[in-house]
């Protein structure tokens, strides 16, 4: 058994990944910016505390609060992320662009911050950090703040491996396309119907790729580790086999 953070862990797929991690009898703390989110997700064996990642000092919180709970920390998880309009990013406006990289890569760097100097202390720990649309260099023409800050949390944890020290690791996690509000932001009709197909054979529910995670974010904790859902391999074959298989992943 396990203690691990999960930081927007109050929705989507930080949700369904800290309720699969209960369910492998895990122990599990998740933070969110919503407190009426926090208290709904704060069930069936989750701690929740309302915290924005953006703020370093109450990441500290955070930790503190599992440590006080639990007694230590063996896995924390910078799930938290926010996606923005899409559109050109010299026409996004300041703000918005603001608060993508305050969560998408302040966020995470903060978390590493927190997560790292307590496991040092503690003689140990993992810590992963999710991929997303930009990490592989990829280029969506209208979400480049977006995939700036996905890129740079890359790089950011293939430094990070080889900064920790002794007992200490970290990783990426990968899990492909999930839908989740942050997948289907900002599409026009237009676009929606362009990228249908793409979607309904990429795409996984939160249900799919959850439980799959949840299965090695402790198995797998080495470091340097990547860890993906939807491989090469996988996205090859899915579009190979898409005329004879029907895939609807947008209707439960």
């Amino acid at each position: 058994m396990s203690t691990i953070v999960v930081t927007g862990g109050t929705r989507g797929l930080g949700l369904g990944l800290a309720q699969a991690l209960v369910e492998r009898g895990h122990r599990v703390v998740v933070c969110g910016t919503d407190p009426d989110r926090v208290a709904a997700a704060s069930t069936g064996g989750v701690t929740g505390m309302v915290a924005d990642v953006a703020d370093r000092d109450r990441l500290q919180e955070v930790w503190e609060l599992a440590v006080a709970t639990y007694g230590r920390v063996d896995v924390w998880i910078n799930n938290a992320g926010v996606t923005h309009a899409r559109t050109p990013a010299w026409r996004l406006p300041a703000g918005e662009a603001r608060h993508v990289v305050d969560v998408n890569l302040v966020g995470v760097l903060n978390g590493c911050a927190v997560a790292v100097a307590g496991m040092a202390a503690q003689g140990g720990g993992h810590v992963w950090n999710l991929e997303g649309l930009g990490t592989d260099g990829r280029v969506v023409p209208g979400l480049g703040v977006y995939g700036a800050t996905k890129r740079a949390v890359g790089y950011l944890t293939a430094a990070l491996a080889r900064e920790v020290p002794a007992g200490v690791s970290a990783g990426l996690l990968s899990p492909g396309m999930v839908v989740t509000d942050l997948l289907t932001y900002g599409y026009s009709e237009q676009e929606r119907r362009r990228s249908a197909r793409v979607l309904s054979i990429l795409a996984d529910r939160v249900e799919t790729v959850a439980p799959w995670l949840a299965d090695r974010v402790v198995s797998r904790a080495r470091n340097g580790a990547r860890v993906r859902w939807l491989t090469p391999g996988k996205i090859a074959w899915r579009f190979a086999t898409s005329r004879f298989t029907r895939r609807d992943p947008f209707t439960p």
